[in-house]
């Protein structure tokens, strides 16, 4: 893990303030980098990212409720696998779903992806991404944001994510870059990349009025 990963989010955010006018701008209007909590476990992290994508928030809050009552409350690989797999159907669950949860079960079970702490802290971004991205259904993205938001991992730059590549846009006053032309643009916030990240995204609110994303409160 980078040494950077010792520096707390608002140290980085007046860091890169000092590099660059657009994000000291940002910066003074919307204040230091705000991430809600963590969740009590990666392996739950995961679960509750899968479980949400392409789904409304509300609905997938109801299903994530219901999967953790389905659960005891315990939601852990074990616990995962021993659960039916029409149980999980009955929460809500699509088929495809239950699939890529039990399959990111059965992988941190297997030793393909690595949760515990201490092994996970000596994985770099890359190494991290790999594993994840082995599960079925969870692609960079997932493992992106689970890097940026519960590992706070302070550089990772999601150039696919489209918030990123709109707000970057907005803020630097240029066309929203492609994915790829935005992946070298990031060399310039590093160490700090995840944290230009979060300011790209607020820049679409700042600058188009868009809602505050789960992504950043």
């Amino acid at each position: 893990m980078s040494p950077a990963g010792r520096v707390s989010h608002a140290a980085a955010a007046r860091e890169l303030a000092s590099r660059d006018p657009v994000l000291a701008a940002l910066v003074a209007t919307v204040g230091s980098p705000v991430l809600g909590p963590r969740h009590d476990s990666h392996f739950a992290a995961l679960v509750r990212s899968v479980l949400y994508q392409q789904l409304a928030g509300s609905a997938a809050a109801a299903i994530h409720g219901r999967l953790v009552a389905a659960l005891d409350g315990q939601v852990a690989p074990e616990a995962m696998l021993a659960l039916d797999p029409e149980a999980m159907r009955a929460v809500g669950l699509s088929w495809n779903k239950v699939t890529s949860i039990r399959d990111l079960a059965a992988k941190v079970v297997d030793g393909t992806v690595v949760l515990e702490p201490r092994r996970l802290a000596r994985e770099s971004d890359e190494e991290v991404i790999e594993r994840l991205s082995s599960v079925r259904g969870v692609g960079r993205w997932t493992a992106q944001m689970f890097l940026m938001f519960q590992l706070r991992r302070l550089d990772v730059w999601p150039a696919g994510d489209l918030g990123v590549r709109r707000g970057y846009g907005l803020a630097f006053g240029v066309a929203m870059p492609s994915e790829r032309e935005l992946a070298p643009l990031g060399d310039a916030f590093a160490p700090f990349r995840s944290v230009a990240a979060w300011y790209c995204w607020r820049a679409c609110e700042v600058h188009a009025g868009a809602s505050e994303s789960a992504l950043t409160r």
